[in-house]
């Protein structure tokens, strides 16, 4: 099989599993475990296919964000994923059960640029004068990939796990809270199941939207004004059942709620 008929293979592989909401087996078979750039290629392709099909990108999402997770995975960067206008609800809006794919949440900063980011290498104060807002957020990541059974390859094929993204609905200006020292608790049913600070997204999620934007920029797709970037997880990745409710606040930014369906 040639380079790009296994992209054409593993792409096609992801994109039917999730037409018929089934997980499917890795993907490393046919592109290598730890082969990032073809793993892209495999995401590009789907994306390709998602737009043509009509979907809508919104924005991207950094994942890895955390050096932990990094060393895991074994890759020393983030990764990224692309988020479609369908997948992206607002707080109060109950997500649909049916629609997900072995789902878990985390809880992130959200930012919203209203000036593009299309430095080969931008700046911090590049990225403070790109964003227009902030919103507390949940990102339900899913994985089409049987069992979460995924090398960094299998990750990053399948769109580094991208599904839903639940969003806050009361914008803040970076100035008024604290990116770098703000705290994060998660509660399900009252329990809490995560917590952090935003020094656990990328050391400050300004330096995931830098990552972001020079890695963007060097692939010719620089982040544009009106995009929304995920910025990664503030804690660890919460489980889901069906009909579960939770609520987050992230200290200066705000609260979040949100419920899933039982079906």
């Amino acid at each position: 099989m040639t380079e790009t008929s296994a992209i054409v293979a593993a792409a096609r592989r992801l994109r039917e599993a999730a037409a018929a909401g089934t997980a499917c087996a890795p993907v490393r078979d046919l592109i290598g475990a730890d082969d990032i750039a073809a793993a892209y290629a495999v995401q590009r392709e789907n994306v390709r296919h998602a737009l043509a099909a009509g979907r809508r990108r919104m924005g991207t999402k950094v994942a890895l964000s955390a050096k932990a997770v990094q060393q895991q995975m074994g890759v020393n960067q983030p990764t990224y994923g692309c988020l479609f206008a369908d997948g992206c609800l607002a707080e109060g809006v109950e997500v649909p059960w049916a629609a997900l794919s072995q789902p878990r949440l985390e809880t992130e900063v959200a930012l919203v640029l209203e000036r593009p980011l299309a430095h080969l290498r931008n700046t911090v104060a590049d990225a403070l004068a790109a964003v227009a807002y902030a919103v507390p957020a949940f990102e339900i990541v899913g994985s089409r990939i049987a069992g979460w059974d995924t090398k960094v390859a299998d990750f990053v094929a399948d769109n580094s796990a991208a599904s839903h993204i639940v969003l806050g609905t009361r914008p803040r200006r970076l100035a008024d809270f604290d990116m770098l020292r703000c705290r994060m608790e998660t509660r399900c049913e009252g329990k809490v199941v995560s917590s952090g600070t935003g020094a656990a997204c990328a050391g400050n999620p300004l330096a995931a939207l830098l990552w972001l934007a020079d890695t963007l920029a060097a692939a010719g797709q620089p982040l544009q004004p009106g995009d929304l970037v995920m910025t990664g997880s503030l804690g660890p990745m919460a489980a889901i059942v069906p009909g579960a409710h939770f609520g987050a606040e992230i200290e200066g930014l705000g609260k979040l709620e949100t419920s899933f369906s039982l079906s």
